[in-house]
C-alpha cells in the first residue's frame, strides 16, 4: 500500500513538472520582470541628460541676458555719455536672480561681471587694455567658482584715480585661441558663470560637476569708463568679496 502510494506521489510531481514546463501563460510577465529595471534605468538616464542640457541651456541664456543688459544700461550725464551706477548693477543683477530661479543659480554658483576696457584714462598716456572692475553674485565661495580669467580688488573702479585703476589684461580674457579684447576706447561686458550641476537621481547617473559658461558684448552707448558712480542714496556694491544670494 506505501508503495502504491510513493508511486503515485512521484507520479503527480512528475505531472505537475510537465503542465510547469509547458505553461506559457506566465512568460511575458517573467520578461518584464527581467527587463523593467533596465526599462527604468535608461528612461532614468535620459531624464538626466535631458535635464542637464535644459540647465546647460539656461545658463547660457542667462550669461548672454546679463552680458546684453550691462552693456546698455546706465543714466545720461550733461556731457551726453552715460554713465554706469552701482544700482545699475544691481538691477540687471536682479534680473539674473529671476531668471535663473528654477535652477537655484545664486545658491549653487557664482556669477562675474567684468568690465573690459581698452581706453585711455586721465592716469594713461595710451589706451589700456584692463579689468576696470568686477561684481559677482552668488554664494558658492570655491575660488575656482570666481573668475578664470582675471581679477580685481573690492576697490577697483570705485574712483577715477590710478589707484583704483583695475588689473591690466593685454591679451584680453577667455580661453586660450577664442580670447575677447575690446575695441580701442571702448569696453565689453564679460560674463562669467560657473554652477555646481544638482543631478536629479543623486549622483547615481550622473555625477555632481561644474557648469561653466561665458559671453561678452560690446558697451552699445557712449559710456563714461573713468569709474562707477554711487550717487546719493548711495546703493551697496555687489563686489567680488562678498557672497550673497
Amino acid at each position: 500500500m506505501k508503495k502504491a502510494t510513493a508511486q503515485s506521489s512521484r507520479r503527480l510531481r512528475g505531472s505537475l513538472l510537465r503542465r510547469l514546463w509547458r505553461e506559457k501563460s506566465g512568460v511575458a510577465l517573467l520578461e518584464f520582470a527581467y527587463t523593467l529595471p533596465i526599462i527604468v534605468g535608461i528612461g532614468a538616464y535620459g531624464i538626466e541628460l535631458s535635464n542637464y542640457a535644459i540647465i546647460n541651456l539656461r545658463i547660457s541664456q542667462v550669461a548672454l541676458s546679463l552680458a546684453d543688459n550691462a552693456s546698455r544700461v546706465g543714466t545720461t550725464s550733461n556731457l551726453t555719455s552715460q554713465q554706469l551706477r552701482e544700482v545699475d548693477i544691481n538691477d540687471i543683477f536682479k534680473g539674473v536672480q529671476l531668471q535663473g530661479n528654477s535652477i537655484n543659480l545664486t545658491k549653487f554658483g557664482r556669477v562675474t561681471l567684468s568690465s573690459l576696457e581698452n581706453v585711455s584714462q586721465t592716469y594713461d598716456s595710451s589706451p589700456v587694455q584692463r579689468i576696470h572692475w568686477q561684481r559677482c553674485i552668488g554664494l558658492v565661495s570655491d575660488s575656482t567658482y570666481g573668475s578664470s580669467y582675471g581679477t580685481t580688488l573690492p576697490t577697483d573702479g570705485i574712483t577715477s584715480t590710478a589707484t583704483n585703476k583695475g588689473t591690466a589684461v593685454p591679451a584680453g580674457m577667455g580661453e586660450a585661441g577664442s580670447k575677447v579684447n575690446a575695441p580701442q576706447d571702448s569696453g565689453v561686458m564679460f560674463v562669467e558663470i560657473n554652477y555646481q550641476y544638482q543631478p536629479l537621481f543623486g549622483g547615481m547617473l550622473i555625477s555632481a560637476r561644474k557648469i561653466h559658461y561665458t559671453a561678452s558684448f560690446i558697451v552699445r552707448d557712449k559710456r563714461d569708463f573713468s569709474q562707477i558712480y554711487n550717487p546719493s542714496p548711495t546703493a551697496n556694491r555687489a563686489t567680488c568679496d562678498k557672497y550673497n544670494a
